[in-house]
């Protein structure tokens, strides 16, 4: 434990020491966090109007309606993770492990959360180069109850983006599943959130390589409304890896490693659902119509995908199982996340049931013919269905399709380039920085446990408890 605590320790510092690229002070002045990247911007009267001109030399001030809406958004994403993703993976493994699954989420989820307000909320919402930010605002340096983030408190802001910040990896356990030493979870994240969220954030939403503001595309920038290349596919990748490196689970394809609980798997995949509307909506970050056309498209791709799955289960095998209702609703959640701001009702209902069939695919031929043990079908659900949501958001954005239409200048073809690099990018960046981590963390306190563990249990043998006792 203290060889763990201390290895922590020094990734924060490190944390705090590699990336300082920019040679910038705490008290040096920097601009407001980069959040146009994230958000689409309104449009806008004829600057030459004198409505326009008073309106922007009008002070930007705190709007009560919207701070409101983004505490409870806030509030919805962290459900989606405690206890929304905890129980929807307790549910899915064997009960051995049930507790195991749950304190890797809970506690990953908590460890994140301070991490982002040490330097992770720095490093990706600063001016700083095409990968990081800047540590002007570590230790949460200068923000204030009075400072803003467009019309909204910066502390709602940044806590809001913590908990995407905490939930990703959280995401990544599944790949590697009851087979995986809880210190190393620990530290794989620390690294992990240090060395590719938040790069990959702050390219796509902070300002850098793939944004709006990047110069990468001629100022045309990768769209991922709510987090299709920084949460889904970072994620999807991450665990890929993670389970070719540790290796498949102890008698898997002879023992019965069936989901222990489907009702606590649909309960926490209903929680999911409910709290992804605080992951898509609030990255609005205002309670405006937007914002309305975001959830209307949350629900139908989520409500698609859940048909397709069971109708296409129907039809292969004869039954249509809970199993997959609960993770096409996952998969149509994924891929409309990078879309809900950019595409129409009725192309959500497509995107949702097309994801469905891609995901349903993966996760049953793909696996088997690769012969990988993505334990919870992270790869197959969050990476593969994001890859989805993302390309295709270059194709439904268009007016024809019910979209809100490209930026001036930029085709349909030009956008669906533009979403394929920052896939390629996010892929290849997360790829190879996530196999070098998991090689690390097996060097500094071993990746598995012992088969003598991993067939007792994870529960008893790595926290001395039972999540039953019958």
């Amino acid at each position: 434990m203290k060889k763990l605590l201390s290895t922590l320790a020094l990734v924060s510092a490190l944390g705090l020491g590699v990336f300082g690229l920019n040679n910038i002070s705490f008290a040096d002045e920097v601009a407001a966090p980069e959040v146009a990247a994230q958000v689409e911007a309104a449009p806008v009267a004829d600057a030459a109007t004198p409505a326009a001109e008073t309106a922007a030399a009008a002070p930007v001030t705190l709007d009560v309606g919207n701070t409101a809406f983004m505490i409870i958004a806030t509030i919805l994403v962290i459900l989606m993770a405690i206890p929304g993703l905890a129980l929807f993976y307790g549910g899915l493994v064997r009960s051995k492990n049930m507790l195991s699954v749950c304190m890797q989420v809970f506690v990953t989820f908590s460890l994140i959360s301070v991490i982002w307000a040490l330097y992770g909320y720095s490093l990706t919402f600063t001016e700083g180069n095409a990968f990081y930010g800047n540590f002007s605002k570590s230790f949460l340096a200068g923000v204030t109850p009075d400072s803003l983030t467009g019309t909204i408190p910066e502390y709602v802001f940044l806590t809001f983006q913590l908990a995407f910040a905490a939930l990703t990896p959280t995401l990544i356990i599944g790949g590697f599943a009851e087979r995986t030493k809880f210190s190393a979870v620990l530290l794989f994240s620390v690294l992990w959130v240090t060395f590719v969220y938040i790069p990959v954030a702050h390219m796509v939403w902070g300002g850098g390589y793939l944004s709006d503001a990047g110069t990468l595309f001629g100022g045309h920038g990768a769209k991922d409304f709510a987090g299709g290349t920084v949460v889904h596919i970072n994620a999807g990748i991450a665990a890929l890896i993670g389970a070719l490196v540790v290796g498949k689970r102890i008698g898997l394809g002879k023992d019965a490693m069936a989901p222990h609980s489907m009702v606590m798997t649909l309960i926490g995949a209903s929680l999911l659902w409910i709290g992804w509307f605080g992951f898509n909506v609030g990255s609005e970050l205002a309670a405006d119509g937007v914002a309305g056309m975001v959830l209307i498209n949350t629900q139908l791709a989520t409500a698609a995908a859940v048909f397709g799955w069971i109708a296409a289960e129907w039809m292969l095998k004869g039954k249509p199982s809970m199993l997959g209702a609960a993770s096409g609703a996952i998969a149509g959640l994924v891929a409309i996340t990078p879309a809900c701001g950019f595409v129409g009702p009725m192309g959500s209902i497509v995107l949702g049931f097309f994801a469905s069939f891609v995901s349903l695919w993966a996760v049953t031929t793909l696996k088997n013919g690769l012969g990988y043990d993505d334990s919870l079908d992270v790869f197959g659900i969050h990476g593969l269905a994001g890859i989805i949501g993302a390309i295709a958001t270059g194709v439904l954005m268009a007016p024809q399709f019910g979209g809100v239409g490209f930026p001036e200048g930029v085709t349909m073809g030009h956008q669906v380039s533009t979403q394929a690099i920052a896939v390629g990018v996010t892929i290849l960046w997360t790829g190879v920085i996530s196999y070098i981590l998991f090689r690390l963390v097996d060097l500094l306190v071993g990746l598995r446990v012992t088969e003598e563990v991993e067939r007792e249990g994870l529960d008893t043998a790595e926290h001395g408890e039972r999540a039953y006792h019958m």
